[in-house]
């Protein structure tokens, strides 16, 4: 079993929905959402990097490949199971080390890294302006902050009952502390010394179900979380996941959403 922690819950993952998660974060959707971060980022030879909530390790693999062996790339995750599967990704680069830690409290020297990095993690955070002062800590002059996260506002879903599709968002943003993140960001960073340098927009929109995409995760993931948490009675959810499924047989699915990225660079 794996299981991910969520603001509110923890849910348990059989082996068949764990590897429908590996898949779509190997997917194409996900890949472009680590792909802007990445590129944000502009890794380069020689830079010490945090991945700040590194998950599975895809995106500090990335780092540790583009900064080589002269650089260094942490891995941070609060997570024992995420760390376990990030250490396995990373095991051939010498170079990376996969740390216990949070966004708000980094094992990391003042003023010792060149960039950090934080893909989909503020967002389940009580507390973003003590995170944003803790990467403004550890961060040497001039250097780069990169955040990727879900304006949750975006999302355009649809259904021939709204009124059931309400109910599952509204279920569904239990799960984090705050749905529109990147719009209340670039403040934050402002008042921590940074100066806001770009937000770009990732927008997913689909009109077919693909297997590997972020809808198909979103489907599961949020019947599965709605049961659990006893947020919406299971026929419901079990009717909503079979509509999307039977929407998109028929040609009639559309899902739009969109993840921005915001990098902010140290006075």
């Amino acid at each position: 079993m794996t299981n991910i922690g969520f603001a509110s819950a923890m849910l348990e993952f059989d082996a068949a929905t764990t590897r429908l998660l590996d898949s779509v974060y190997q997917g194409a959707d996900v890949t472009r959402r680590r792909r802007g971060s990445f590129d944000a980022l502009r890794p380069a030879p020689g830079d010490t990097i945090a991945d700040v909530g590194c998950g599975n390790g895809l995106l500090t693999a990335e780092l540790a490949r583009a900064v080589g062996p002269t650089g260094r790339v942490l891995g941070i995750d609060p997570s024992e199971a995420m760390r376990s599967s990030a250490k396995n990704r990373c095991h051939e680069y010498d170079w990376v080390q996969i740390m216990e830690g949070e966004a708000g409290q980094l094992p990391v020297e003042d003023a010792s890294l060149d960039k950090a990095v934080s893909v989909q993690v503020y967002e389940y955070l009580d507390d973003i302006a003590a995170a944003v002062a803790e990467a403004h800590r550890c961060l040497r002059t001039a250097g780069l902050l990169v955040v990727g996260d879900i304006h949750f506002d975006s999302l355009v879903w649809y259904s021939d009952d709204p009124a059931r599709m309400d109910q599952i968002i509204k279920a569904w943003d239990e799960h984090f502390v705050g749905r529109d993140v990147p719009a209340r960001l670039p403040p934050i960073l402002r008042d921590a010394g940074f100066t806001v340098e770009s937000i770009a927009p990732i927008t997913i929109c689909d009109n077919e179900l693909r297997p590997d995409g972020l809808a198909n995760m979103m489907i599961t993931l949020m019947k599965r979380f709605a049961e659990s948490n006893k947020l919406v009675p299971d026929q419901e959810a079990k009717e909503w996941a079979d509509e999307q499924r039977s929407l998109a047989a028929r040609g009639r699915f559309f899902f739009s959403l969109t993840h921005f990225v915001i990098s902010g660079r140290k006075s």
